[in-house]
Formats: C-alpha cells, structure tokens, sequence
C-alpha cells in the first residue's frame, strides 16, 4: 500500500491522553524487561531451530513508542519498526536518536506492509491483532515478509480469560457479542475513556487453538508459552508441573484459561503454501 492511500484509509492522528499514557508506560521498567524477555526467548528458539542469532533483520509490527525495537537494536540487530500512530512514532524516533541506536521508524498499516517477500528474519507483532478489523491480513502479511525459518511473535487478547486490559470493565472477555459491539461503539463516541482513548479499540478475542489452525494453514510451526518456558534451573516439582501442562491437554486448556492474554510464537517452514487474495 502507497502512503497515500494509507492516509486516505486510516486516522494516524491521536488522542494526547492517549499519546501520553503510552509514552509513560512503555518507559517503565517492567515494560521494558518483558520486551528483554521476549527478545531472549526468539533468539533461543532461533537457536533450537540451529539458525543464526546476531545480525537479524527485525520489524515490529505496531511499534508504538518503540522500546520492544531499541531492545532489538541494543543487539545490534537491523531493526524496522512501523505504526499507524504518528505521534507515538515521533517518541519513538525521538527515543533512538537519544540513545545513539539506528532504528527506521515507518508510517503504514499492518495490513499491507510496505516490505519484500522474505526480507525479515523475525517480526514481532505485540498486542495488535485485537484492534484491526482485517486481522487475517496482518497474519497473511507477517508471514509474506518473513523469510524460511524466520520467527514470528504476536501476542494478543485472550476470548477464554475474564482478565484483560483492554476496556476498563470486569470481565469483558467473557461479554456477548452484542454488547462487546456496543461498548466498542461507545469507547469511541460518547464513552473514550472506557479504552483509554484509543483510537482503535480492542474488536477481536483470540483463542491460542484458533491463532495456531490459521498460522498452520500458512505453513507456520507453532509454539504457546508453554511450549517456551526454559526449565533450566527450576526445582523437580516446577519442571514436573511444566512437563504435565505440556503433555495434558485438558491442563493445557487451564493454563490459557488463567492467563490474561494469548501468545503464539511461530517458525516459517520451507514450502509455505500461497495465500489467496
């Protein structure tokens, strides 16, 4: 997609409530820890997978305000990050210049992203899914760019969970649809704040199951949080409890019911199948 046509399709202003409790909050040490974190488990499984771990070329996808792609860039990683959100993307622009680090920040959409065929070693989608109506066309077009044996990471809301961030009521995940339709209608109306002024609210509620069948169908080996947990240095009852949520389905099943949001972390395998338009 041309950058005319995306500003012709999307609202790349924001809400400076909006603007600010990014900028605030993903300055804050856990935030920044949790990006660390998630950064050592791609590199680790790259390393499972016997591939290359230095010198990646690496994109976040909706960026914000950039502190998941200077984690990246500390590395010395060739680091992409891209937003619908101008304004977050000026903090983060901001943000690299002052720390000395090479990070290209792009203007676009998730649905049509403006890279080559296989031009990234790893794409790093985080908490975006939920708020694109076309949410397939963010999946189809993260795994267009990912060359064979590249990783893919999103992380979004989770349907079986009644803890969430989202909407600033309790237990949302588990409201009708109907009424979920209503107060998306209201968060941007009447009623802002009820998604922290967000300009795109939270449409969509995942299942990890459902995330994986989609990526399958794209050739894409999948992996959940369960999967990834490294149990080097845990006790033999924590690594008994890990190895029992990993073989027991039904416990499986509880252990995403329990957690807030739903993650999939997934290897781009050779001979991965066309994607109908």
């Amino acid at each position: 997609m041309s950058s005319d046509s995306s500003k012709s399709r999307f609202d790349h202003s924001s809400d400076s409530r909006f603007r600010v409790y990014y900028e605030k909050t993903s300055a804050s040490a856990p935030v920044r820890q949790h990006f660390v974190r998630l950064r050592d488990k791609v590199l680790a499984l790259r390393t499972r997978q016997g591939r290359r771990f230095d010198g990646l070329r690496v994109l976040d996808i909706g960026c914000n305000a950039g502190t998941q792609a200077l984690v990246w860039a500390e590395q010395g990683h060739r680091v992409t990050g891209l937003d619908v959100n101008e304004p977050l993307l000026d903090v983060a622009r901001e943000r690299a210049q002052s720390a000395g680090l090479e990070v290209r920040f792009d203007l676009g959409t998730a649905t049509s992203l403006p890279y080559e065929d296989g031009s990234m070693d790893v794409c790093m989608m985080a908490e975006l899914l939920e708020h694109v109506q076309d949410w397939e066309s963010c999946v189809n077009e993260a795994v267009r760019v990912l060359a064979p044996g590249g990783v893919l990471y999103l992380s979004t809301t989770n349907a079986l969970c009644p803890k969430q961030q989202e909407f600033n009521l309790p237990l949302y995940s588990w409201y009708p649809a109907a009424l979920k339709k209503h107060v998306e209608r209201l968060s941007v109306t009447t009623r802002p704040e009820l998604a922290n002024y967000a300009r795109y609210p939270a449409v969509h509620w995942f299942t990890y199951s459902g995330l994986r069948n989609h990526l399958g169908r794209r050739s894409m080996l999948c992996f959940d949080r369960f999967d990834l947990i490294d149990t080097t240095g845990y006790g033999w009852v924590s690594r008994n409890a890990v190895a029992a949520l990993r073989r027991l389905p039904p416990l499986r099943w509880v252990g995403h019911v329990l957690t807030p949001g739903t993650s999939v972390m997934a290897v781009k395998q050779l001979g991965e199948r066309p994607i109908s338009s």
